[in-house]
């Protein structure tokens, strides 16, 4: 029984964040829970992947392809990769293991940010040059994807420990925005900035296992320090239909927390249907990936931990150098 391991932590967070962001699906639910994922682990710690996890790579894979998801815009293409979801199992905490900090793969179950991470990840591997021969050799598939994925859910695109996984998501925007992989357009949707302190995981460290190390809570300190001073660009939530025509089907959503010390509360991609914007995301409501129901705008301000939206758009890259290629 999987869950029942996530099931302490999901409800001490529940008591950190409030009932309504527990209800809503919050952020870094895979920051907040613990649960055993089957990841397998070669003998050097490295990841070995799950059967299943690789089948469904190769398949997403061959139906993005055969659907020409290659030759679209990379946000239009995510759009279109992430509806191929809807259903998937929610499951938080698959980022929480045991030992040493390393990379997850882990498709068959997906909180709010692994859903924006993987979809992201696989819809840059189409790109790939010869994605589909790639597969054929299955050892330079798995590499060429653990380096997409590696290079959005770490620092630098790099494993150096428990603090340099982008836990903030906010810090997840700034680093992969540095670096060229997306581009944090609230700024120019006339966003406004927000100076709150963000320090939640330091302030509650019974919530993280790893936190248990004095030396990951210096380093988060460290992180936490530098996001305040920083401040975040963010669209309140009186705000977004005013800018809605400006955001575009895979763009990468973040809504803001009002939950003192936690800068996003939930993560998603925009969809636009009918006319209407609405998100496609991994909520714990409803246990699925799903499209809301509402508009992005109403989903917001129905949900009262949360009060606006950082908008991020996917970069096209240049192309990915596979270990065939070096």
């Amino acid at each position: 029984m999987k869950w029942r391991a996530s099931l302490a932590p999901a409800l001490l967070a529940m008591v950190f964040m409030g009932l309504f962001l527990f209800r809503s699906g919050s952020i870094n639910d895979s920051r907040l829970a613990s649960t055993d994922t089957n990841t397998e682990w070669n003998s050097e710690g490295q990841t070995s992947w799950n059967e299943e996890d690789w089948s469904t790579l190769k398949a997403k894979v061959l139906w993005g392809l055969g659907e020409g998801l290659d030759t679209l815009a990379i946000g239009a293409a995510m759009g279109k990769m992430g509806r191929s979801f809807v259903g998937t199992t929610y499951v938080p905490g698959t980022l929480e293991v045991a030992g040493p900090e390393r990379l997850v793969i882990n498709f068959r179950g997906l909180d709010c940010v692994t859903f924006v991470e993987n979809v992201f990840a696989i819809s840059r591997f189409m790109r790939v040059p010869g994605a589909e021969g790639l597969l054929q050799d299955r050892k330079a598939a798995e590499e060429a994807y653990e380096s997409m994925l590696r290079e959005h859910r770490y620092r630098n695109g790099e494993v150096n420990g428990y603090a340099s996984r982008l836990h903030y998501f906010s810090d997840w925007i700034g680093d992969n925005h540095r670096r060229g992989l997306l581009h944090n357009i609230s700024g120019d949707l006339q966003g406004i900035v927000d100076h709150d302190a963000v320090n939640f995981m330091s302030r509650h460290p019974e919530a993280y296992p790893q936190l248990a190390d004095s030396v990951n809570i210096l380093l988060i300190r460290t992180t936490e320090e530098r996001l305040s001073a920083a401040g975040r660009i963010y669209i309140p939530e009186d705000r977004i239909n005013l800018v809605a025509q400006e955001i575009q089907d895979g763009d990468i959503i973040a809504a803001t927390s009002t939950v003192p010390g936690l800068d996003v509360a939930h993560t998603g991609l925009a969809l636009w249907i009918d006319e209407t914007l609405h998100l496609l995301h991994a909520p714990l409501v409803g246990e699925a990936v799903q499209i809301s129901e509402v508009s992005l705008a109403e989903r917001i301000s129905r949900i009262g931990g949360q009060d606006g939206i950082i908008v991020s758009r996917p970069e096209e890259q240049p192309q990915h150098r596979t270990s065939l290629e070096r």
